[in-house]
């Protein structure tokens, strides 16, 4: 999917979210310019919007996602505030991230882990980390205040520190076997 429909389904998903629509918006036109870096003349023409998305998004609005991250169409931001996201994680479509959120990876011995992989239609409460190389599955939701530093599988509800499965949506489960 390219700029145009992805910026769509985000404006959609944002509806009635002036920020998440600023946000979103803002970062699909500095992904359109960093994905093409290699392309001298484009990248040098998107530096501008690049500079001033890193100015308003991350310094002014709070909101850390890297122009580099994989992100998929409909992504919905909740308050769009302390969100911190690591550019090596992918996020599927329609996901839902809340405030003061942060998806990264550890840094251990001076070496950086793997970043997470978050699969499509999966909501994330407010106040969550998940940290680590860990994969979350299609349609999972994730509790506010939770510290994801395992897997979660699809459907599943995850909630508490550390992170533990107390739910799961058995008709999610059966669309997505076998997708992660």
């Amino acid at each position: 999917m390219n700029f145009a429909p992805k910026l769509r389904a985000d404006w959609k998903a944002n509806k009635g979210n002036p920020k998440g629509r600023i946000i979103t918006s803002y970062f699909r036109c500095a992904q359109w310019f960093a994905i093409r870096k290699r392309q001298t003349l484009l990248w040098l023409l998107g530096l501008p919007v690049m500079v001033s998305y890193r100015l308003i998004v991350e310094w002014l609005l709070g909101c850390e996602l890297p122009a580099k991250t994989r992100v998929g169409a409909g992504l919905l931001l909740y308050h769009g505030q302390g969100l911190v996201i690591n550019d090596n994680t992918i996020i599927g479509a329609d996901c839902v991230l809340r405030h003061n959120t942060t998806i990264g990876n550890i840094l251990r011995d001076g070496l950086a882990s793997g970043s997470p992989v978050i699969g499509n239609n999966v909501e994330v409460g407010a106040n969550v980390c998940i940290i680590g190389e860990v994969i979350i599955g299609d349609g999972a939701k994730i509790g506010a205040g939770a510290v994801v530093i395992m897997n979660v599988p699809a459907g599943a509800v995850a909630v508490g520190n550390p992170a533990r499965i107390v739910g799961q949506d058995a008709a999610v489960v059966g669309r997505s076997e076998g997708q992660i």
